[in-house]
């Protein structure tokens, strides 16, 4: 990065929070590295290295900065990783996945050979995968150390390490101190039972808007929206083990951050969950770059995201079910199945927060039953068939709907299963996905908001608008709803 080292130094005067997580400076007179909006001194343009990722600061033997806190930064966007697979692979490793797999399945994943995987990551980081993911675990354990309760033997399992012993040497050889040392203890209560967590975002961030998107569409029992805080029940794999419980998200606009807390039961899947909500709030996006591209569309309203999925099968149901009904319709009918097929509450291991009783059942659990199971709760029968089919789909292991997958592939899988049509398709990559370029062209407000006859002509006008027409989506049904439309 040295050939940019004016661009980046500039943007670390400026602290400009549009470079945060981007890149991380290294200052040689202090052994730290920081994020680009710490508020420390501004280091001597001589003193200062820059690095594209936190692991290629720590392989050059600097340690993250206990103020600003190098594992708060905001992640990428998926649009921002589409051009190199390296990048792709790294927000899979942020997220966990090398925790329950190895390198190879991480290149099965992307579709590469594990030599390619490791040749590209090492240009893209200059670190190895294994450097890249021992950082991320480091990280999370630090994080964890500093802000939960967590005895330090269930940090080193949470963060990824196979055991306590080389939790510590990597950890005191990496950091020279030892996590005893890096904890605060009195700060906490060594009982507590919930653990919370903020992550960043890049502002300006259209949090009431987003929160009014959910709150329309969110299943009785199953999520609730009051106060300006979002809540919702979950089942989440992590360390072979299937946890339920529920989390609750809040805005903190002082810090430029969304706050997470859920119980201390799930601290085995915190890299996981972590991941999921910044993919359910859209932590990941360059509001400048989005609203500058979409211009006029985006002026009224800047930092609007497009919300996210906790569970890709979740969010295909929702899909299926909505299709050509009001979103009030839907929603009754997704509560029926939450309540009627979904597990018992007392899965979530615990007492739930008021107005949370119910939890959506797994691809797993629906294709175990029958397709009348799911006509008898008042979906039609073509559009139970399908929502059995991607059930089948997905608990055989042939169909994966998150975000990072192979976009054609998956999209082409959606299309063969009958039922599936282009707009369910395309509303399924634009939030359980996360694809910002996903484009519904046949839904009915899009059509009727533009004044537009068709499909096709509704795609003609939206090609100004890629690679952001998700984003652009959101908009145009935001003016809709405004005018008196139906919310999609």
């Amino acid at each position: 990065m040295d050939t940019d080292r004016d661009t980046y130094y500039t943007a670390l005067l400026a602290r400009d929070r549009r470079f945060d997580g981007w890149f991380f400076v290294g200052v040689s007179s202090t052994g730290i590295y920081c994020r680009p909006v710490c508020a420390v001194r501004t280091p001597k343009f001589a003193n200062c290295t820059f690095y594209l990722s936190a692991a290629a600061a720590e392989k050059q033997g600097f340690r993250p900065c206990l103020r600003c806190r190098p594992e708060l930064a905001p992640g990428h966007g998926i649009l921002d990783m589409s051009g190199t697979l390296a990048r792709t692979a790294a927000a899979l490793i942020e997220g966990g996945f090398l925790s329950e797999a190895g390198i190879p399945d991480l290149a099965r994943r992307l579709g590469i050979t594990e030599r390619h995987l490791r040749r590209i990551f090492a240009t893209e980081f200059s670190v190895s995968v294994i450097e890249y993911a021992q950082t991320q675990r480091l990280l999370l354990a630090k994080r964890l150390l500093t802000d939960t309760a967590l005895p330090v033997a269930e940090v080193a399992f949470a963060a990824g390490f196979s055991s306590l012993r080389r939790f510590n040497d990597v950890f005191q050889t990496h950091y020279r101190l030892s996590p005893r040392q890096l904890r605060k203890t009195q700060i906490f209560a060594a009982t507590s039972s919930t653990m919370s967590f903020e992550l960043g975002y890049r502002p300006p961030f259209a949090w009431t808007e987003l929160l009014e998107f959910l709150a329309c569409r969110a299943i009785a029992g199953v999520e609730r929206v009051a106060q300006g805080v979002y809540q919702r029940t979950i089942v989440i794999e992590a360390a072979g083990r299937t946890l339920s419980g529920w989390i609750s998200v809040e805005h903190v606009p002082a810090r430029h951050t969304v706050k997470l807390t859920f119980p201390a039961s799930l601290a085995p899947a915190v890299a996981p969950l972590l991941s999921r909500v910044r993919s359910i709030f859209d932590l990941g996006c360059r509001p400048d770059l989005v609203d500058a591209h979409l211009g006029e569309l985006a002026a009224a309203l800047p930092g609007l995201r497009v919300p996210g999925a906790f569970d890709g099968f979740e969010m295909a149901v929702r899909a299926i079910v909505g299709q050509q009904i009001s979103v009030a319709g839907a929603r009754t009918i997704l509560g029926r199945i939450a309540t009627r097929l979904g597990p018992p509450p007392s899965a979530a291991g615990e007492s739930l927060p008021e107005g949370l009783q119910a939890i959506f059942p797994s691809a797993r659990e629906i294709a175990a039953l029958p397709v009348e199971a799911l006509h008898g709760l008042g979906i039609i029968k073509a559009r139970a068939a399908a929502i059995h089919a991607v059930a089948t789909e997905i608990s055989a292991g042939r169909l994966t709907l998150e975000p990072l997958v192979p976009l054609d592939q998956t999209l082409a899988a959606l299309l063969r299963i009958k039922g599936v049509g282009e707009w369910t398709a395309q509303y399924v990559a634009m939030r359980a996905l996360g694809w910002p370029n996903a484009f519904p062209a046949g839904d009915l407000i899009l059509k009727k908001q533009l004044g537009l006859a068709s499909a096709k002509a509704v795609e003609h006008h939206a090609q100004p608008w890629a690679p952001w027409r998700a984003y652009a989506t959101l908009h145009v049904w935001r003016q809709a709803a405004a005018g008196g439309g139906e919310p999609t």
